[in-house]
């Protein structure tokens, strides 16, 4: 969120759920379960919850005076995650909190996202399109409504009418990434390596980026009015909500 907030923005409920458990939610429907979270600002708020996701969720027994002796019940959908949270710093930007990070990605081919944006994209045929193109990495290309209305005009100035929030022209990057490993190499430059104003361009002008177009529904959450829709709509249809 913008401003400082009760809990870490990746925390803030949607439906009863963080919302980067919603986002995690939207890979494990396509089968991937394995999840490194890089960390920073606040991160014992994170820490802290995927410690006590299982004591939160579930019954369980305890065996007093028996180190580590908790029997949980009720089977759980999540039960196959693994998360390994990496606290990269306070100030590290972006790039960099990925390379530091890559001794825990074992993979040729790895996802990337933001933990604060949700929509119905095909992770299969998002993985297959950048199979296929072979180039080094690739955005998830989206085109939301725009948060203004707009206005009908004519060249002399008499307005014909309104378009209540139309959706934009342009593509914006809307995470779910596909990188190579080899873009690691471009990432190794210290903790300012920047990943939208220097890792991204760099791949473009080298023809190494591809963009992948999601025409579905896709939105972030970067303050409270789109926290609440946010919530309004997974009430209403859950439209990201892929998994039974």
């Amino acid at each position: 969120m913008r401003g400082d907030t009760p809990v870490k923005k990746e925390l803030v409920e949607v439906g009863g759920r963080p919302i980067i458990w919603h986002v995690m939610k939207i890979y494990a429907a396509y089968g991937h379960t394995r999840f490194i979270l890089t960390l920073g600002h606040r991160a014992d708020e994170v820490k802290r919850y995927f410690l006590e996701y299982e004591s939160m969720r579930r019954d369980f027994t305890v065996r007093l005076g028996q180190m580590g002796a908790v029997s949980y019940h009720q089977a759980r959908a999540e039960e196959d995650w693994e998360v390994t949270l990496a606290d990269t710093g306070l100030h590290t930007e972006k790039g960099s909190r990925i390379y530091r990070v890559a001794r825990y990605i074992d993979s040729d081919a790895f996802f990337v996202t933001y933990g604060d944006g949700v929509g119905d994209v095909d992770v299969d045929a998002l993985l297959a399109f950048h199979q296929r193109h072979g180039r080094l990495a690739t955005v998830t290309g989206v085109r939301p409504p725009s948060p203004y209305g707009a206005i009908q005009v004519g060249e002399a100035g008499q307005v014909s009418g309104f378009t209540q929030k139309p959706q934009m022209e342009q593509w914006i990057n809307g995470g779910f990434m596909v990188f190579e490993r080899r873009v690691l190499d471009y990432l190794a430059n210290g903790d300012d390596v920047h990943l939208e104003r220097e890792v991204l361009p760099r791949l473009a002008a080298e023809g190494q980026l591809m963009m992948y177009r999601h025409t579905g529904f896709w939105r972030k959450m970067d303050t409270l009015k789109e926290a609440l829709a946010l919530d309004k709509f997974w009430r209403e249809s859950a439209p990201w909500k892929t998994w039974e």
